[in-house]
């Protein structure tokens, strides 16, 4: 990836009734999982479990956390950038789920993305379909 800038987050996948959550940040078109960018010296694991106590006011330890898998795809608003998103599923959690901090809408869904609805290119193209084919999701 020679001089590409990558740009490191950590996703989380939470499922109920056999759909997952997604969210859309203030200001922006693409409805993605919870979670955000690493700080510094931070591991993926914990970057997670810090965004979603900010974003959705959830708890969650690190031993609810199962990698999901790593994956690649260009910024959605800064295609001269990677993102390298470590997905997790988050097999459970403490709290009530609210939009928090940036995040302006969430919404459960399926394999079915609802039209009008435009969703991160990992999520549309590696997440989803792995969900729907491990028989996870509807």
């Amino acid at each position: 990836m020679n001089n590409t800038v990558i740009i490191h987050k950590a996703g989380g996948i939470l499922i109920k009734d056999r759909k997952f959550l997604v969210g859309r940040s203030k200001g922006k078109k693409f409805f993605i999982s919870p979670g955000g960018k690493l700080n510094p010296k931070e591991a993926s694991e914990e970057a997670l479990i810090r965004e979603l106590d900010e974003e959705l006011g959830i708890v969650v330890t690190k031993q609810n956390l199962e990698k999901f898998g790593t994956f690649y795809a260009p910024a959605a608003e800064q295609k001269e950038k990677i993102i390298q998103m470590d997905v997790f599923l988050v097999n459970q959690w403490t709290g009530e789920i609210q939009s928090k901090s940036e995040i302006e809408e969430i919404m459960w869904i399926n394999s079915h993305i609802p039209d009008g609805v435009s969703i991160g290119s990992i999520f549309e193209h590696d997440v989803l379909p792995r969900l729907k084919k491990e028989d996870l999701i509807d």
